[in-house]
């Protein structure tokens, strides 16, 4: 077992993520610029550090979970500047790969090895361990990080080179976006058929049109209830970074293209710190539909 493990970034994910490697027995450290976050960190059994350098001079592996591309590059530099060679970090975050790859260069200068390892889950998912690890890299560095991705979620897949675990998110993300608001979209229907919203997610979940968005995010549309589990306009900044990454690839995304203008128009209403599942209050306000 890893004997010390960082986590720069204690948000939703990376607070929970800390929270399950404690439990599963390993030492953690940890850094966030936010004091409230390095206390309720420090009261769930992680040692705080002074500064992300110093998470990653006292720690064998690290894990960025960083909300910004900004927020990355400094926190590279920083673990460059103080980590021992032979650290190994690992990039959770969705993010354009060339920033990742930059930050990936970065550390490599200090003999420091970055692991490309984007998260399938939200923070529900990350609270309960089960998230799903797209890992690549170097195979050594994948089954060193074994234990870590064990302790965090409920299965891990090794992709090959670095960027290929981003390249998956982006696959992955775009059906998240889209069956989102397909759920959404459905309940909607539902509830201006005067169908009863528990009824229809009962049954819906049973039929061939489910989907893990239906099943995860169906529940809080139902009872109008949506914590901060996976935030709107962090799934938005992804379905842009998607976008992006499409085009580039010559892939046609009409769905997505489609779903972003929705995502827009709900993070313009004020619903973008709301879980994405809150697409079903900005689309029962468009419909006219009053609960």
């Amino acid at each position: 077992m890893t004997e010390v493990v960082g986590v720069i970034g204690l948000g939703v994910m990376g607070s929970a993520m800390a929270a399950n490697l404690v439990a599963a027995g390993h030492t953690v450290v940890g850094f966030d610029i936010d004091p409230r976050r390095r206390s309720s960190a420090a009261e769930a059994g992680v040692r705080i550090e002074d500064s992300a350098g110093a998470v990653g001079a006292t720690s064998e592996i690290v894990i960025f979970s960083l909300p910004t591309l900004e927020a990355l590059a400094d926190v590279a530099a920083q673990v460059a500047a103080q980590a021992q060679e032979g650290l190994l970090c690992l990039e959770t975050g969705t993010f354009p790969l060339a920033a990742k790859t930059e930050a990936g260069d970065v550390l490599a200068a200090s003999g420091i090895e970055l692991v490309d390892a984007p998260l399938s889950g939200t923070g529900l998912q990350a609270t309960d361990g089960t998230l799903v690890v797209f890992a690549s890299g170097s195979r050594e560095g994948f089954e060193r990080a074994r234990p870590v991705f064990t302790a965090i979620g409920r299965s891990n897949h090794y992709l090959g080179e670095f960027g290929n675990g981003s390249r998956m998110k982006y696959i992955a993300n775009l059906l998240v976006v889209v069956h989102s608001l397909v759920a959404a979209e459905a309940h909607v229907l539902g509830m201006a058929a005067g169908m009863d919203s528990a009824t229809v997610q009962r049954v819906a979940e049973d039929s061939t049109g489910s989907s893990k968005m239906l099943e995860i995010r169906g529940p809080m549309m139902v009872i109008d209830d949506y914590p901060a589990a996976g935030r709107l306009d962090i799934l938005l900044k992804d379905a842009e970074i998607i976008k992006d990454f499409a085009r580039s690839s010559g892939a046609p995304t009409p769905l997505l293209d489609a779903a972003i203008d929705v995502y827009r128009q709900a993070s313009a209403a004020g619903m973008g710190d709301f879980d994405a599942a809150v697409l079903c209050r900005h689309l029962e306000s468009e419909a006219g539909l009053e609960r």
